[in-house]
């Protein structure tokens, strides 16, 4: 194994995705302080015209549209000694670094892909094309990282 010094980064290294991140943040902020507006401009009278269903529904919309954010947000890369980890969403998958053949983030692609030793290939949304020049380089360390912790 090489020593600490050799390697690109210091491990564990976490590798996410900052602009969907803030993206994230902004909206999910400004669409609930929008609702919040929204309803306190409604007079009273038409507030009490929503039925209980009617509001539970307008709840579970904004629910689901922050868990979807959330899943988006989590997204990440974990560099350990012993592999990687990969978190897209709500699934986590673990590899060892002798699994990770090549690592590729194409032009215009959302996000980095790990294409595996069994054939298979993995999105790894913990590095999204969106951070440009960012995830370039994300790219590069987790390259370098394969290659020097490959057994």
């Amino acid at each position: 194994m090489p020593a600490d010094s050799d390697l690109p980064v210091r491990l564990p290294h976490t590798f996410r995705p900052l602009g969907v991140r803030v993206v994230i943040f902004v909206v999910g902020v400004l669409l609930l302080v929008l609702t919040g507006a929204m309803w306190l401009a409604f007079p009273p009278e038409i507030r009490d015209e929503f039925t209980t269903f009617q509001k539970l529904t307008v709840i579970a919309f904004g629910v689901g549209l922050y868990a979807c954010g959330y899943a988006l947000a989590r997204s990440r890369v974990v560099a350990r000694e012993s592999g990687v980890t990969v978190v897209n969403g709500y699934r986590t998958r673990r590899y060892e670094w002798n699994e990770i053949l090549a690592v590729t983030l194409r032009p215009g692609s959302p996000w980095a892909v790990f294409d595996l030793s069994d054939g298979t290939s993995v999105p790894a949304m913990g590095i999204q094309g969106y951070d440009g020049a960012r995830a370039t380089a994300q790219v590069r360390q987790v390259r370098a990282l394969v290659d020097q912790l490959t057994r």
